[in-house]
Order: C-alpha cells, then structure tokens, then sequence
C-alpha cells in the first residue's frame, strides 16, 4: 500500500515538474517574439498595451486578424522560421 502511495506521489511530482517545464518554454518562446519584433527595450507598461490594443482589435475583425497574421508570417520567413 505504502509503494503504490509513494508511487502515485512521484506521478504526481512528475506531472508538476512537466507543466512547470512546459509553461516556462512557452513564456521563453513568448518573450522571444518580443526580441523579435525589435521590441525587447520598450517598458512593460507599453508592450502590454500594445498586446491589449490588438485584442481588442482582432476580436470579430477577420480582416484585422488576416493582416496581422501576414506580417507574423512574412517576419518568420525573412529569418528562415
């Protein structure tokens, strides 16, 4: 009983660490768009805003979105991603 108890504690550990490691991959990947947008030394402040003001403005704009999506798009291909 003790084994399979301890055994479903190191899952669980396990399970933690993965999400732990997923999460910060993805914010190290989210900051690196920032890098990439040439906006790596603007103030939080301002990149927050900026990120708010597109949600906003993408929000049922399809047209908005696709424009967006194509600049996304073309800078990725400019770097070979």
């Amino acid at each position: 009983m003790r084994a399979a108890v301890a055994r479903l504690e190191r899952m669980r550990r396990s399970q933690a660490t993965d999400a732990r490691k997923k999460d910060t991959r993805e914010k190290i990947e989210l900051g690196g768009l920032i890098a990439k947008a040439g906006l790596r030394y603007e103030k939080r402040a301002l990149l927050l805003g900026l990120l708010i003001d597109a949600s906003q403005r993408i929000k049922g704009d399809d047209a908005e979105r696709a424009r967006l999506t194509a600049i996304g798009a073309e800078a990725f291909g400019r770097d070979g991603e």
